[in-house]
């Protein structure tokens, strides 16, 4: 049956039921009438006990879950897509709600038809009426919470407006205060009311404190703050901590002369998405006047600690300005000489004088053994290597390890044939930092005057090899109207000249055509068996494209070359070549994986 506006309305019971059961169960075997859900707003959870964003997610549905108890108007069903029945009774106890008996497959599998479902955990919220509210329960129940319900759509309408003005009417109370609670908690336990803090400048520190990143920035932290309380500043830290046991949280806090709010305060989630979080470490300033001065100085802080106070709009304009400079006084020998250490080393041990690269065009390689997306970037790099180093041997790749013992940087290092650091070298430490290293592998370009080309040449290297050489923003847009060029052109074609076989569209940088017999670039339509090639004018004349090529307007040609990165990965700003098909269903699988969705 449908809705006047098309929307389809299901009947809870036929839908629930099969021909032989007109019950479901609770995890202590007891069976309740799918009758009883009539007039109910019906949660149907897909979700598998094998699946790390379902376990991850289900304690926070049974905490929404909970909250909604006394309400008696929402009920939860689970839809398994375990594998076996010892799995979903493992699973199915941690849940307070109802379930389809793991031995009805065919309603299962029914249910997932009809909702359409393709990754898990899924949840389609139903209301009394039998219309769908939404089948982005999970991404409600994330951002909102109990605060979400009853889940349609005017409620969600009705909460982002209340956050658009409290946005615009943002104090330091309106950030802090709860229904519940007007206060944060000290180390000790003791309620300090927030209008103590008001008119004070205060850091809301979002952290986790088994992340590693967060115990790293949490002594810097600590440190900044101690000098400018030492300096008789108004400045105080609020800790809101995204630990799920309270021994941890409290031996996190324990570490910090701050205050914090109380272990999972109903608060936190919602300064989280407040605050559009995306990443810990997050120290969001908030001026004496409630109002955010900025949104994560966490990178002022590790690069400049207490030259970044007050974190004001002026502070920042000076640090940058700071920063211009020292990118402009940049050389070889300034982010690669530290003390005595002026070497890299080659193989064996020999020493390298940094000295002899300066002029040299220089590949940072940041990398390790045990990362996989850094051992299957290596062969293209290598590639890349020897070809760029037949061209113009001053070229160097210099490997800069984060490996975690010699013998590991050893090995690793036996596969390159450039230089590196030294295993352990303290020059590592400050590379890192200076570059902003978050995740490897990660290449920084270093021009021949010594100063930074681009610190997103792994992305370059992986999608045009040696083409890319030197890096500079130049080479990019040369390689973009290549790109442009060849719009419209058939991957592969017959061609009288070459009866033997297709001829494929490729990259070259100089060729001689053997059509013409004049020389080309950028483009070829080649025959690498049998060293053929033709330029595209000449190839176009006479070719006849393949079935199967792509001469289809609406099917771009051009686009970036997936080469199955992982997550740690950036993509360059400076290129745009997004239509790729491939490269939208990469991304689009990486989206559900950063949701936490896994498809079925």
């Amino acid at each position: 049956m449908d809705c006047e506006d098309g929307s389809a309305v299901h009947d809870v019971v036929s839908v629930l039921s099969s021909p032989n059961r007109d019950y479901l169960i609770r995890n202590n075997g007891n069976q309740v009438k799918i009758t009883s859900l009539r007039g109910k707003k019906i949660g149907l959870y897909f979700s598998a006990s094998w699946c790390g964003p379902c376990r991850r997610f289900t304690p926070e549905l049974v905490e929404v879950y909970n909250g909604l108890s006394l309400k008696g108007d929402f009920e939860i069903t689970f839809v398994s897509a375990d594998e076996d029945d010892e799995m979903f009774k493992e699973y199915f106890s941690e849940m307070p709600w109802l379930a389809i008996p793991f031995s009805d497959s065919d309603t299962r599998d029914h249910l997932d038809e009809l909702f359409r479902v393709s990754g898990i955990p899924h949840l389609v919220i139903i209301g009394e009426n039998g219309k769908v509210l939404t089948d982005s329960g999970v991404e409600i129940i994330r951002e909102y919470g109990v605060e979400g319900f009853p889940f349609t759509s005017e409620r969600i309408k009705e909460l982002k407006e209340q956050e658009e003005v409290a946005k615009r009417e943002q104090s330091l109370r309106s950030i802090l205060v709860s229904d519940s609670r007007d206060f944060v908690i000290s180390a000790n336990g003791m309620k300090v009311p927030i209008s103590k803090l008001e008119g004070r400048l205060v850091g809301l520190y979002f952290s986790l404190s088994s992340y590693k990143l967060c115990v790293d920035f949490t002594s810097k932290l600590v440190d900044v703050y101690a000098k400018v309380k030492a300096m008789g500043e108004s400045f105080e830290i609020v800790l809101i901590s995204f630990d799920d046991d309270e021994e941890s949280f409290n031996e996190g806090f324990g570490s910090m002369p701050c205050f914090a709010l109380p272990f999972k305060d109903e608060s936190c989630r919602k300064l989280a998405r407040y605050f559009e979080l995306s990443t810990v470490p997050t120290l969001v300033m908030i001026g004496p006047d409630g109002k955010t001065l900025h949104s994560n100085v966490v990178e002022a802080i590790e690069e400049y600690g207490i030259q970044a106070y007050p974190f004001t709009p002026a502070k920042f304009a000076e640090l940058e300005e700071i920063e211009k400079a020292k990118q402009e006084a940049q050389t070889l020998e300034s982010i690669l000489v530290s003390g005595n250490r002026d070497y890299l080393i080659g193989k064996h041990g020999v020493k390298v004088p940094v000295s002899d690269l300066v002029g040299k065009n220089i590949l940072l390689y940041f990398s390790a053994h045990w990362c996989s997306p850094c051992r299957a970037f290596l062969p293209k790099l290598t590639d890349a290597y020897h070809k760029i180093k037949a061209k113009d041997s001053g070229f160097e790749v210099i490997f800069i390890s984060s490996d975690r013992d010699q013998t590991s940087f050893d090995d690793f290092f036996s596969e390159m044939p450039w230089l590196a650091l030294p295993f352990g070298d303290e020059r590592k430490e400050s590379l890192s930092k200076m570059f902003k290293v978050q995740g490897i592998p990660k290449v920084v370009a270093i021009g021949p005057t010594g100063r930074t080309i681009t610190t997103q040449a792994r992305d370059l290297v992986a999608d045009h090899g040696a083409d890319a050489y030197p890096f500079t923003d130049e080479r990019l847009q040369e390689i973009e109207a290549q790109y442009e060029m060849a719009k419209g052109w058939p991957d592969k074609l017959s061609h009288a000249l070459h009866e033997e076989h297709e001829l494929a569209l490729t990259q070259h940088q100089i060729y001689k055509c053997d059509g013409c017999d004049e020389e080309g670039h950028a483009w070829a339509f080649s025959c690498e068996e049998c060293d053929f090639d033709l330029h595209p004018k000449c190839a176009l004349e006479d070719g006849k494209g393949t079935e199967d090529d792509a001469m289809d307007e609406e099917k771009p040609e051009e686009g970036w070359i997936c080469d199955g990165k992982g997550a740690w990965s950036q993509k360059s700003k400076m290129v745009s070549w997004n239509h790729n098909p491939i490269v939208k269903r990469l991304e689009a699988w990486l989206k559900l994986q950063d949701s936490g969705t896994l498809t079925r």
